[in-house]
Order: C-alpha cells, then sequence, then structure tokens
C-alpha cells in the first residue's frame, strides 16, 4: 500500500479480494488491502440460491467483499458477498483504483527525487492521505500548485515533485461555465477604463483552483468564462468576477450588468 494501514480489517469493512480457492462450501479469497485470507461461505455468496458456486465466483476474479468476523488468534476471517450493495460496490471499485493510481505516483515522486517509496511516504504521503486522501492530494497540487502541500507541512522541494509529477500523469477534469456583462462608460477613456477593470478583477480573485478567460463579443457585450473544479465553484468565480469589473466600471462612470449565457 502506498501508506501504510492497520493490519487487520474491522467488521463491517469493505475489502478488494481475489478469489483464490473455489471449494462446495464456498470459496478462499484473499484479501488484497490486508494480504489476508478469508472465507467466503457458500451461504454468504449470494441472496438467491446457489446450485453451482462457480456460476457466481471462480478463481482469479476480483470482488468487493464486507468483513462479518474477524478473528485475529486463529487468523480466521469471513466475508460475505451478497451483503454488499450496487452502489457500496461501484464506490469501493472506484476508490480502490484511486489508491493504485496514487502508489504509482508515489513511485514516480521517489523515482524522480531518488528516494525511497517508504521515504516519500514518511515525509509527504501520510500527510497527504490525512488531509485530502491520497490521490485527491495529487489533483489539489495539480490544480492549485505546490502551495496546497506545503501549507500541510510538506516539504517545499517534494511538494514540487508530487505537482510535476501530478502534472505529467493526470488529467484533471474541469467544468466552464459562461457569463455575459453589458458595459458601457461614455468618458473619454472610456475603452481604457473597461480594460482595467477587467485586469483588475483578475488580480483581486487571485484564485489557483479555477481558469479565467475574457473576451468580446461585440461592444458593448462581453464575455467571461470560468473553469472550475466543480459548477459550485465555477460560479462562485464568475458571480465574484463579474461583480468586481461591474463595480470598477461603475465606480469610474460608467455602467454595468451581469447576465448568465444559457
Amino acid at each position: 500500500m502506498a501508506v501504510r494501514k492497520q493490519e487487520w480489517p474491522e467488521i463491517g469493512d469493505l475489502v478488494m479480494a481475489t478469489v483464490q480457492e473455489v471449494t462446495d462450501f464456498g470459496a478462499y479469497v484473499k484479501l488484497d488491502e490486508y494480504d489476508k485470507r478469508g472465507l467466503l461461505h457458500v451461504s454468504e455468496i449470494s441472496s438467491s440460491w446457489v446450485r453451482n458456486i462457480r456460476d457466481f465466483v471462480r478463481e482469479g476474479q476480483k470482488a468487493v467483499v464486507k468483513v462479518l468476523r474477524v478473528d485475529t488468534e486463529k487468523a480466521h476471517i469471513d466475508v460475505s458477498l451478497r451483503r454488499v450493495t450496487k452502489r457500496e460496490k461501484i464506490e469501493k471499485v472506484m476508490a480502490w483504483k484511486k489508491e493504485r493510481k496514487a502508489e504509482a505516483l508515489i513511485r514516480g515522486v521517489a523515482e524522480k527525487m531518488e528516494l525511497s517509496v517508504e521515504e516519500v511516504n514518511e515525509k509527504a504521503g501520510s500527510l497527504m492521505d490525512k488531509e485530502y486522501g491520497l490521490y485527491d492530494a495529487f489533483e489539489k497540487a495539480v490544480r492549485e500548485g505546490p502551495e496546497a502541500l506545503t501549507k500541510i507541512g510538506v516539504p517545499e522541494k517534494m511538494a514540487t515533485a508530487i505537482f510535476e509529477v501530478g502534472q505529467e500523469r493526470i488529467h484533471v477534469p474541469m467544468v466552464k461555465v459562461k457569463g455575459i456583462v453589458e458595459l458601457k462608460c461614455m468618458k473619454p477613456n472610456g475603452v481604457k477604463i473597461i480594460k482595467e477593470a477587467f485586469l483588475n478583477a483578475k488580480k483581486a480573485e487571485k484564485t489557483k483552483d479555477a481558469k479565467l478567460r475574457f473576451y468580446v463579443i461585440a461592444a458593448p457585450r462581453y464575455s467571461i468564462e470560468v473553469m472550475a473544479e466543480n459548477y459550485k465553484r465555477a460560479e462562485e468565480v464568475l458571480q465574484d468576477v463579474a461583480q468586481n469589473v461591474v463595480t470598477n466600471v461603475t465606480k469610474a462612470g460608467g455602467q454595468g450588468t451581469l447576465r448568465r449565457e444559457k
């Protein structure tokens, strides 16, 4: 694992497992995240009647199972397949895939800095995992820069390496929203006032988690485009920037209004 977990799972945990051996009474599975073996009894395979176990599980199959019992003294774990809901399965598989990606990214940082994976985990991985979740921390670094990690205690050089590896290997999905401002300023230097209003608005926002783009549609209509990680954040930035532009133009003796583009 990229960041060390506890040795044994807890009752109720959802765990990724690999089917190792199928028998008449169930199947033995390897709990991938703990390197332990568990028993999937035939009664816990499906809610429907199981005539042939191999119709439901087979050697080498990956599955999401729920931990029912843990006996550390006997090194015995009972798990269930039928008690995992469809939603739980989807969410667990997604989380597991993100963990695998995070492990690869940590290895990439270790190679880049010529350090051991253990040292990167000790100085950065554990902090990132605790604060944001390990993979999400890489995405946050890509969006906001190394500062997103140095502020939680990650050394600057390592934060920069994490940022660079993330930029090379992660495509952060972003959403886009648009708004149109209508600006009028009849003063002789009206064009300059409007231009400076946009520049000042961009400086005032100082956002690293969003991208801004301004362009002229046809005076007095100007477009503001915002790209961010989600619609809520994009809308916030759009409203703040547009309000700042309108306020700057109004203070200079002009007029301005914002309307959303559908």
